[in-house]
């Protein structure tokens, strides 16, 4: 696995930090606020790109591509693959992105509106296409097979993870790096999220303005970050006796086809995706152990995600441990199911559940187990982590304990 957050660039920090319940949300710096209500965004804190992307190669790519280099690259450090002894052809990628290169957009809007259109960069285009993040890592790291993009919102991720499994489960490939990547804050960004209420509004210190399911949230804080793990077919990954992590067991996708930006009310299709992706995994669900929910802090979101855990679970809903990943990290939008799912793999491996942090005032809406603020210990076999994006695009994917027979 590797990872860019807003709590370090390496897993282990990564990690370590949420363990202790650490806010990687801080002050604005990317984007003047001062016109804004919402200030508070969380940005990842490296120098990865620099240390891993050659520097002409690195101004000619978008931040969210930089992410995705570097994250692709601390996936390989972390998983000792030797990329000289590896058919390139049967090696893809599949990442997972939200909005391409925003900033850099806006950038170029400046220019064309201040100076016209011929003093536009000319790495424009390829710098904001959303598929550049896995073009660019495919390129760079020679990756000639199965290669895809997933633009949905803030599903991207996990679907990044889920059909990179799917590749791998028909053939495709042997080997997929699977994530996702954001990096889209910007004055434009802001002004569009600001302008439908979706982001933070509370007059709170930045590191208190995440609260998944508390009766006080009220939006979402934006964040950047890329996170990506190395897919293997069992019969690869045995031959060159890696180190399993863990195991993609299941993966369901659905649509709520209800409104562009709104969860459907009842919850149907983020409990279809939940099910689906358990029955996938040829489980039931009193057969997981933890969720990583998706809980954005959002008041509609969490409500309509408590729901639909209710719908797929039944009384056993207030059984499970639930936390959010979002109340230190913010909201990466398609970069976040795959920085959720890293934390997934560690719960497993750790036997120990991050809190979700900021959880002070209970809502009567939102009533289950969110593992409040301090971590717990717990043997974890099974983890299901949701997703749901704009559109009612919803996907969720399981990860098991990976045991050899």
């Amino acid at each position: 696995m590797g990872a860019v957050t807003p709590l370090g660039d390496s897993v282990d920090e990564y990690w370590k930090s949420l363990v202790k319940g650490k806010s990687g949300i801080g002050p604005m710096t990317l984007a003047d606020p001062t016109e804004y209500p919402a200030r508070s965004p969380a940005r990842y804190r490296t120098s990865t790109p620099a240390k891993y992307i050659n520097p002409r190669e690195a101004r000619r790519m978008a931040r969210f591509s930089q992410t995705a280099v570097a994250a692709a690259a601390l996936a390989f450090e972390d998983s000792g693959i030797n990329l000289s002894s590896e058919d390139e052809e049967r090696m893809g990628v599949v990442m997972g992105n939200g909005n391409g290169g925003f900033p850099t957009t806006e950038d170029n809007a400046r220019t064309l509106f201040k100076r016209g259109g011929m003093k536009v960069s000319p790495y424009f285009i390829p710098m904001i296409l959303p598929n550049m993040a896995a073009a660019n890592v495919s390129r760079l790291f020679g990756l000639k097979g199965y290669t895809s993009t997933v633009i949905t919102a803030c599903a991207a991720g996990t679907q990044g993870i889920g059909e990179a499994a799917e590749a791998i489960r028909r053939g495709a490939a042997d080997v997929v790096l699977g994530g996702g990547c954001e990096a889209g804050i910007c004055q434009l960004g802001l002004g569009g999220f600001n302008v439908i209420k979706a982001l933070s509004r509370s007059e709170v210190p930045p590191e208190k303005a995440s609260r998944p399911f508390d009766a006080n949230r009220d939006g979402f804080v934006p964040a950047e970050g890329a996170a990506i793990l190395i897919l293997e077919s069992l019969e690869h990954a045995l031959g060159r006796g890696a180190e399993i992590l863990a195991e993609v067991s299941g993966y369901g996708v659905s649509s709520d086809a209800f409104h562009a930006v709104q969860p459907d009310e009842d919850g149907a299709g983020a409990a279809r995706a939940m099910r689906w992706a358990i029955e996938d995994a040829g489980m039931q669900p009193s057969d997981i152990d933890y969720i990583n929910a998706h809980g954005t802090s959002t008041p509609k979101n969490d409500m309509v995600e408590t729901l639909a855990i209710k719908t797929v679970f039944g009384e056993g809903a207030y059984e499970v441990p639930i936390s959010s990943t979002k109340s230190m990290i913010g909201h990466a939008l398609g970069g976040a199911g795959a920085l959720e799912a890293v934390a997934c793999i560690k719960t497993i491996r750790d036997g120990i559940i991050h809190p979700t942090i900021n959880y002070e005032t209970a809502d009567p809406d939102c009533d289950l187990d969110y593992v409040p603020n301090k971590a717990r210990k717990a043997q974890i076999n099974t983890v299901l982590s949701n997703s749901f994006g704009f559109g009612g695009q919803n996907a969720c994917v399981v990860f098991r304990a990976f045991e050899e027979n």
